[in-house]
C-alpha cells in the first residue's frame, strides 16, 4: 500500500489516546471517517493494529511493534518538510545574475545600492561573465537571470531585446582623430593598426560581422586580445585603435584615449535579458528584474545606444 501522512497521523494519534473520537478530533475529521482511515491503514498492510469493544480500544502486539517506527516515520518526515520550507525561504531570499564584465563594472554597482536600500532582505548574488557562460550559467540554473549581448538560440532559453548598443573607436589622444571635429569614415579603419578581440568573444563577432559588410578590405589586425581591458592599455599606449561598444566607454575614460563616432551605420550589438523557459522566476528573481529593467533600459540610453526595443 501507499503509506500516507494521513495514515501515520491518524494511527499515531489513536495510540495516544486509544479513543477513535479524541483521536478523530485531533485529526480534524469526523469519526466515520477516521476509523475509515484506520481501516484502510489495517486493511493495507494486511494486520490488525488494534484491538476494539464496545468499553476499550487497546494495540495490538503488531501494533505496539509499529508504534515506535511510525513515529519515527513521523519525525523524519517532519524534519524533510521543515529542510524543504527552509530551502524555500532561503531561494525565496536570494537571486544570482549573470552578466556581462562591463555591465557589471559599470551599470550594476548602483542598481544593487539601490536595490538594498529597497528590498534589504533580498541577497544578490553575480556571475561577471562573457556571452556563452552566461547563457550557460542561467541554462544550468546557477544563474536566475542572464544579461548577453547575443541572442541564444537553445530551446530552453527565452530572450528579452532591451536595446541595441553601438561601437566608437577608440584611439589614442595624441591620434590625428582624436581632434577630428566628424565622425571617421570607415574605410579610415583599413590602414591603421588595429587592436582586435578574441574570435569568442561577442565584440570580435559584431566588428567582423560589421567589417564584411561595409570595408572593401581586412582591417589591419596588429594583436588579438581576450579582455577589453588590455584593449585599453593597448589603445592608450599608442599601439593602435580599436572598435569597442558603448558599455565600455567607461574603461576608457582615460586622458591619453579620445573616443571617435563612426560615420554611417556603426557596428551594433543587442543586450538581452536570459531566463530559462522551463523554470519559473522566484519571488526574488521577479523582484530584481521588475527593479532592474527600468534603470537598465534608462542606463543603456544614457551611454548613447539607440531606443530600446519592444
Amino acid at each position: 500500500m501507499n503509506l500516507s501522512l494521513k495514515h501515520l497521523q491518524a494511527f499515531t494519534a489513536l495510540c495516544g489516546t486509544l479513543n477513535f473520537t479524541r483521536a478523530a478530533r485531533l485529526c480534524h475529521l469526523s469519526q466515520p471517517a477516521f476509523s475509515a482511515l484506520i481501516q484502510g491503514l489495517e486493511e493495507g498492510v494486511g494486520v490488525q493494529l488494534f484491538e476494539r469493544s464496545t468499553r476499550s480500544v487497546q494495540l495490538t502486539p503488531a501494533g505496539k511493534d509499529f508504534e515506535p517506527q511510525a513515529h519515527r516515520l513521523l519525525g523524519e518526515m517532519d524534519a524533510a518538510l521543515e529542510k524543504l520550507r527552509g530551502v524555500s525561504t532561503q531561494q525565496s531570499k536570494h537571486v544570482c545574475i549573470a552578466l556581462l564584465p562591463s555591465l557589471a563594472a559599470h551599470w550594476l554597482p548602483t542598481v544593487l545600492e539601490a536595490f538594498a536600500h529597497q528590498q534589504p532582505h533580498i541577497k544578490v548574488t553575480v556571475k561577471d561573465v562573457l556571452n556563452a557562460p552566461c547563457c550557460e550559467a542561467v541554462l544550468n540554473g546557477q544563474a536566475d537571470l542572464g544579461l548577453a549581448s547575443a541572442l541564444s538560440s537553445h530551446p530552453e532559453l527565452q530572450s528579452h531585446a532591451v536595446a541595441n548598443e553601438h561601437f566608437f573607436i577608440a584611439c589614442h589622444a595624441k591620434h590625428r582623430w582624436a581632434t577630428c571635429a566628424e565622425a571617421i569614415e570607415p574605410s579610415a579603419l583599413i590602414n591603421e593598426p588595429f587592436i582586435q578581440m578574441a574570435p569568442s568573444t561577442s565584440v570580435r563577432q559584431a566588428v567582423d560581422q560589421w567589417a564584411a559588410q561595409h570595408l572593401e578590405a581586412p582591417l589591419n589586425q596588429l594583436m588579438e586580445v581576450e579582455q577589453l581591458a588590455t584593449v585599453m592599455g593597448m589603445v592608450r599606449a599608442g599601439f593602435g585603435v580599436s572598435l569597442i561598444p558603448a558599455l565600455s566607454l567607461e574603461y576608457f575614460q582615460d586622458p591619453n584615449i579620445a573616443i571617435c563616432p563612426l560615420r554611417g551605420a556603426p557596428p551594433q550589438r543587442t543586450i538581452y535579458w536570459v531566463s530559462s523557459k522551463h523554470r519559473q522566476l522566484s519571488p526574488a528573481a521577479k523582484s530584481f528584474y521588475s527593479f532592474a529593467s527600468g534603470s537598465l533600459e534608462s542606463w543603456l540610453l544614457n551611454q548613447h545606444l539607440s531606443s530600446a526595443l519592444d
